[in-house]
């Protein structure tokens, strides 16, 4: 699989997330979809995710984060530092980056930051690793 033909903007969660590099959405089993998508046999840690059913969200019609008047809110904060920590990317700047350049340029460049140099398909946000050969790229 391919980096070029993976990421579209409805694999961009509300919280900044791409599902294109999450763990669950490269495995071959049991595969998530990703957070837009509508999906029965979605994981249940995606279906009852807070920060997607933000009440904020649905009441105000927004598609990002970034659009709600408590930007970043505690949920998003715990999110960002979580991934900031474990795996060197933030949710928050992410969304930052939607704001200031569009979802057009930060899906181009979410095409390159996250294209294995080795054969040129996803790498693994939460492994490191390209999903397709399996280097490593931390």
């Amino acid at each position: 699989m391919k980096i070029q033909s993976m990421i579209k903007i409805s694999h961009i969660a509300p919280c900044g997330m791409n599902c294109s590099i999450c763990r669950g959405y490269l495995r071959e089993k049991n595969k998530c979809l990703g957070c837009r998508e509508i999906d029965i046999n979605k994981p249940i840690s995606r279906a009852k995710c807070k920060i997607k059913n933000c009440i904020e969200l649905k009441k105000n019609n927004l598609k990002y984060c970034y659009q709600c008047s408590i930007f970043p809110c505690k949920r998003m904060k715990n999110l960002d530092k979580r991934y900031r920590t474990k795996y060197n990317m933030s949710m928050i700047e992410n969304l930052e980056n939607i704001k200031k350049y569009g979802i057009r340029k930060f899906i181009a460049d979410e095409k390159k930051r996250w294209k294995c140099k080795n054969c040129g398909s996803i790498i693994c946000v939460h492994s490191g690793s390209c999903s397709n050969c399996g280097k490593k790229h931390l």
